[in-house]
């Protein structure tokens, strides 16, 4: 399941106990479930081998304070590290590397590395059974959020996503990072519906080069696109030129230069080119 369910984005949870020791540990069963309030869960399971539980678990029923710190490719190796079962009176921020830095409104320390610190507060533990690998889950609302301003936009709004490379889990010792390589766009349906694929003209829904991502993206246009007389093309003079004599052949061609487009997010244009044979 874990290498299916992926990939996970890891919380790199720092607590401390009641005597004020602290805990650093990456947990990748972690997501944010809500903006209002902003509820952030992850769950610091038991263990497999012994059923034990770990320090952190211990730590929120102590303190009910968190720092998620958010991991990025330069600090990986380093987070991994911290995951090593250490006695209690460790810090794994020395054995890891990491340099501890105040958080503003929480006991915990932040990870001075990581560009994004989220301080919160616990405001719910659930454990979801008593055997080893059982989920104890740790509900808690983000208060503050410190960003490093080198990965924000231009107009420093936003967190510009294609300038941190963010690290993901998957199964066994397997992880991802993003990277502008492997970053694209899906424009997101929002309260104007797209006309779906049933609206799609059927040579365009039957087509065998288009794919479904490519009829997606057709198909979620708002209205169903009029030809423009004014749109022009090179590539789709030439088709015409050349496949004029075959409309098997030139539906053909249409349908895989319609597709290369998609693939460069121009809908509007993959629109114009297949209304071309009506």
């Amino acid at each position: 399941m874990q290498s299916a369910v992926a990939p996970r984005p890891i919380c790199f949870a720092s607590t401390i106990d009641g005597e004020g020791r602290v805990n650093l540990s990456p947990f990748s069963f972690f997501n944010l479930f809500g903006t209002t309030p902003p509820i952030l869960i992850f769950s610091p399971s038991r263990r497999v081998r012994d059923n034990s539980t770990k320090h952190t678990w211990h730590n929120i029923q102590e303190v009910p304070e968190v720092v998620i710190n958010i991991v990025d490719l330069p600090m990986v190796q380093q987070t991994s590290l911290s995951s090593c079962d250490y006695p209690k009176e460790v810090n794994e921020f020395t054995k890891a590397g990491f340099t501890e830095e105040p958080a503003t409104l929480v006991r915990p320390p932040m990870v001075k590395e990581s560009k994004i610190k989220i301080e919160c507060r616990v405001v719910e533990t659930k454990s979801l059974g008593e055997e080893g690998g059982s989920g104890n889950l740790v509900f808690c609302e983000a208060l503050r959020m410190h960003i490093d301003p080198s990965i924000l936009d231009d107009n420093k709004k936003f967190i510009d996503q294609r300038r941190i490379r963010l690290v993901a889990r998957l199964g066994g010792d397997w992880y991802c990072h993003t990277g502008e390589q492997n970053l694209f766009l899906v424009q997101k349906p929002n309260t104007r519906l797209g006309i779906g694929m049933d609206a799609l003209p059927d040579p365009i829904r039957n087509s065998r080069i288009l794919s479904g991502n490519h009829l997606g993206q057709l198909a979620n246009v708002h209205e169903m696109p009029a030809v423009d007389p004014s749109f022009e093309d090179d590539r789709l003079r030439q088709i015409f030129q050349y496949y004029s004599v075959s409309p098997e052949e030139m539906e053909k061609e249409l349908h895989a230069y319609a597709a290369r487009l998609l693939d460069e997010g121009k809908v509007a244009e993959a629109w114009q080119v297949l209304l071309a044979l009506n």
